[in-house]
């Protein structure tokens, strides 16, 4: 039996998760349409070499949140979560790599955003863990029904 409580709160998760699909889409449009990408000056053409991997991590984002409307049970959370996490650490670790970005000569924005670069990726190396902590207490003893 659902108390009131638990429905409201089911009810706001997948709020949540239509909102976050939302914004996933609207970025996906932002920065594949026109202009697009191109419209900033501090990125380099070299963006189309990361462009791939992001809109990956766009879309997978707008589907494990579609996903999670359905059914958002503990376990699917914490795959999903996964799966998003790991596809934006590739992307995090090909903006390092290729990094497309052109700032001006002493600026301190490169070092900026080489230290947002790496504490994006740390945070999702955590991350990793979390969710796969997550999906082991989650189906330890359990069927996928939950």
């Amino acid at each position: 039996m659902t108390t009131s409580t638990e429905a409201g709160k089911q009810v706001a998760r997948r709020a949540g998760y239509v909102i976050a699909a939302a914004v996933n889409a609207v970025l996906l449009y932002l920065i594949n349409g026109r202009p697009g990408w191109a419209v900033l000056p501090f990125l380099t053409g070299d963006v189309v070499r990361v462009l791939p991997l992001i809109n990956l991590s766009l879309v997978a984002g707008i589907a494990v949140n579609l996903i999670y409307v359905i059914r958002d049970s503990r376990w699917l959370v914490a795959a999903g979560g996964l799966i998003t996490t790991g596809v934006g650490l590739a992307a995090l670790a090909k903006l390092w790599q290729v990094f497309p970005f052109d700032f001006a000569a002493g600026s301190p924005w490169p070092t900026v955003t080489r230290v947002l670069l790496l504490l994006g990726i740390a945070g999702s190396m955590v991350g990793l863990v979390v969710q796969l902590v997550a999906l082991a207490r989650a189906t330890a003893g359990r069927s996928f029904s939950g």
